[in-house]
């Protein structure tokens, strides 16, 4: 991709902040961070004052117009774009929310730097003739699917980073169990650590970090339930540690549970509700995705 789009924020200078400094004008009523604004006061229409270039230091008058761009900014391209599928809930300039497909990574890494959800995005962009940044806001798992925030600036990915696991950032998942949990709705607080000589498993640990989550039972199926859950921290495979921690492991999942793929391929895990503040208009958000197939099977 290239011939970066260029988004801008603008603000016109109210007569109480008559002599402010820039930087000033930039943090408290843009809220932009030092990193953004450091990144982009070097480039050439990085921060213009009524149309003309200029610094962080220097001081606007009531009436002028500043205007500051947070978009990328010309850096290099570092995602491959791949032709695959982007299933798109929601999007504007500065955000993307897409409906991830299950079994597919979101991030390029090390032995698959091509087949990811971000090289799809990539891909998309380009086909579209879009040219915004890729910047996953939170994590899924590779077997999770549904709702997952990218913004598409690091202005509007450090705003939303600021909120999560606040009331401004709310996830809300569903889980197919092996067994109903008891009671039926409830909070589990259980800190989360490593375990000894594994690179991925997680599991419940005194002096691990702390974690807690919240959850529901919404429906019984024999001997499963459809459990909604809420993260209020966001530790690595928490929901799977914790339902399992609750003798209720998620159905399919190979690490910590039973894993049969003539029933499902992967752990039934979604993301089905998203409730967030957009990160510049201020506006409330909230976004659904339904039950996928494999998961809704296992109910019948």
């Amino acid at each position: 991709m290239t011939g970066k789009t260029c988004r801008r924020l603008t603000l016109r200078v109210e007569p109480a902040w008559d002599g402010e400094k820039i930087d000033t004008l930039l943090r408290r009523e843009l809220g932009l961070s030092g990193t953004v604004i450091k990144r982009i006061k070097w480039l050439e229409d990085g921060i213009l004052l009524d149309g003309v270039r200029a610094i962080t230091g220097q001081r606007a008058a009531a009436g002028q117009v500043l205007s500051v761009r947070v978009d990328d900014g010309g850096q290099p391209d570092t995602v491959f774009p791949t032709p695959g599928k982007v299933d798109v809930v929601y999007e504007d300039d500065d955000l993307l929310v897409v409906n991830k497909a299950p079994g597919l990574p979101v991030h390029p890494g090390p032995g698959n730097g091509r087949d990811t959800l971000c090289n799809y995005i990539a891909y998309d962009y380009q086909q579209k003739g879009k040219t915004a940044g890729i910047h996953p806001v939170h994590r899924l798992d590779k077997g999770t699917s549904g709702l997952l925030v990218v913004a598409k600036h690091p202005h509007a990915q450090e705003k939303l980073k600021g909120q999560m696991h606040t009331g401004a950032f709310r996830r809300i998942y569903l889980a197919v169990c092996d067994g109903v949990p008891e009671p039926e709705q409830g909070r589990v607080e259980a800190p989360i650590g490593r375990v000894p000589a594994s690179l991925i498993m997680r599991q419940v640990d005194p002096s691990g970090r702390p974690a807690a989550t919240r959850y529901r039972v919404v429906e019984r199926a024999g001997d499963r339930a459809l459990v909604e859950l809420e993260l209020e921290t966001g530790r690595t495979h928490q929901i799977r540690v914790h339902m399992a921690h609750l003798g209720c492991p998620l159905t399919g999942d190979f690490l910590y549970g039973r894993e049969d793929r003539t029933l499902i391929a992967r752990p039934a895990l979604h993301s089905a509700e998203l409730f967030l503040t957009h990160p510049i208009t201020g506006a409330h958000l909230h976004l659904t995705c339904p039950l996928p197939e494999d998961m809704a099977a296992l109910l019948r």
